[in-house]
């Protein structure tokens, strides 16, 4: 049995404005005050996990401790079939310290053309773990699947989102309503199953 989130103030425990603002949409029904950790001036902890699970856990749990009230936190990429996996947990590096993403989806590109390949199948995945400071994490994954295109497609989203392009969908994430993204995104995918088993 899922431990219950009470109600009250929560941390997003994340640093990416365009994050926040996701988590914040999909928290903004319930009866959450959600603070991000940003705000809070609380240290980005080092991603030293080898999967989005372990990388959502200890960034949940860092807050969690670090201000002492319920943080959740997420941890997602995009992944790449015909890459075995890449770029993955290490999305948002290959974006460097200035996240310019334009510069990692062209690395994406570029790799899928140097590769040889026709595969442009891509996924999503996010991990989502709620925490608490007596170290207690409930974690769920969500995942959407769907193609790669190039050049990039849209402003809207953030990350990858310009050149995913989701099954069944005819445009990118970049250019779809974000109403519409929330719908179908790995990241909701995941926040339905942390809203049915701890809210």
């Amino acid at each position: 049995m899922a431990r219950r989130f009470a109600g009250g103030r929560l941390v997003v425990a994340s640093h990416n404005p365009g994050k926040v603002r996701e988590i914040g949409a999909l928290l903004a029904p319930f009866d959450v005050e959600a603070v991000s950790a940003g705000e809070l001036n609380l240290p980005e902890p080092e991603e030293t996990g080898t999967t989005f699970r372990a990388n959502a856990e200890l960034k949940a749990l860092a807050a969690a401790r670090g201000a002492a009230l319920p943080a959740l936190a997420d941890d997602s990429g995009l992944c790449v079939a015909a890459l075995d996996g890449d770029p993955g947990i290490y999305s948002a590096r290959w974006a460097g310290p200035g996240k310019d993403f334009a510069v990692a989806m062209a690395k994406v590109h570029e790799l899928l053309e140097a590769s040889g390949s026709d595969d442009r199948r891509a996924w999503f995945t996010c991990a989502l773990s709620l925490a608490w400071p007596d170290g207690h994490v409930e974690t769920f994954e969500g995942h959407v699947h769907g193609t790669l295109v190039w050049p990039p497609r849209g402003g809207r989203g953030f990350g990858y989102d310009p050149v995913f392009r989701a099954d069944g969908h005819d445009i990118t994430f970049g250019e779809m309503d974000p109403d519409a993204k929330h719908a179908i995104s790995h990241r909701a995918a995941a926040f339905r199953q942390l809203i049915d088993a701890c809210f």
